[in-house]
């Protein structure tokens, strides 16, 4: 008896657990350059005397989907979308460094170059900084260049230029702050393969329909698994009843 308590009630929690997942990336289906999440469960035979045959489900890792989202043009010069593999380096609210696809940037008050989320965008030597009265252009490689506004007309000077890196997928962890770092802490290496595309933004890789189903899948495993343990306590009491009348 209890081993169908034991598959019922963990299977039950897990897939609570991934319906709070799939809700999170549905939040953020309109999101720049998010990266969707899936949970991974797997099979755990329960440790003790008496308990070989008992198993129950544990959440075995939580995968980041690394394809790339929709390209979507903005015709705003400050808006860069990474083709294909790499990321953005920026400025984690630790002062370490952070990846990010999100390309929507933009100029604070104090003419450095930031995130939407007002993260610093990593340049060479450091954060990138913007003169002011300038028109900004940022080419497939990174180098931003600005144009001023009065004087010397096409007057073209390159003020820095992003860091474009590209790790191994496998050695990126996702952050609570939805920010990417290395697992080692060692901040990635420039890859000049890395290409930007100009005036155009990354959407959300998460598909909404395919999450949606997700969604009404898990509910109905959840209200399954309910079933199951409400079934194995109406077994057990009629099996004390019948033990008590012998």
């Amino acid at each position: 008896m209890d081993r169908l308590i034991y598959t019922a009630m963990t299977g039950a929690s897990q897939a609570f657990t991934r319906q709070a997942g799939v809700a999170n990336n549905l939040a953020n289906a309109s999101t720049t350059g998010f990266r969707a999440m899936e949970h991974r469960f797997r099979a755990v035979p329960v440790q003790g005397p008496g308990a070989p045959t008992r198993a129950f489900v544990a959440d075995a890792s939580v995968a980041n989907v690394f394809d790339q989202g929709p390209m979507m043009a903005t015709g705003r010069p400050l808006d860069v979308a990474v083709q294909g593999a790499g990321w953005i380096a920026v400025e984690g609210a630790n002062g370490g460094e952070a990846y990010t696809r999100a390309g929507n940037l933009q100029v604070n008050v104090n003419g450095q170059l930031q995130t939407a989320s007002g993260l610093n965008v990593l340049g060479d030597g450091g954060p990138i900084a913007i003169p002011p009265d300038n028109n900004i252009t940022i080419s497939p490689d990174g180098t931003v260049s600005a144009v001023p506004l009065f004087g010397t007309p096409n007057n073209v000077n390159v003020v820095g230029r992003i860091k474009l890196v590209n790790p191994p997928e496998n050695q990126l962890a996702r952050g609570d702050d939805g920010l990417f770092r290395t697992q080692n802490g060692v901040p990635a290496e420039v890859d000049e393969n890395v290409k930007l595309a100009s005036a155009t933004l990354e959407g959300s890789n998460v598909d909404p329909v395919d999450s949606m189903v997700s969604m009404i899948s898990l509910a109905r495993q959840f209200e399954t698994q309910i079933k199951m343990l409400q079934t194995a306590d109406a077994n057990a009491a009629k099996a004390s009843q019948i033990l008590s009348m012998n």
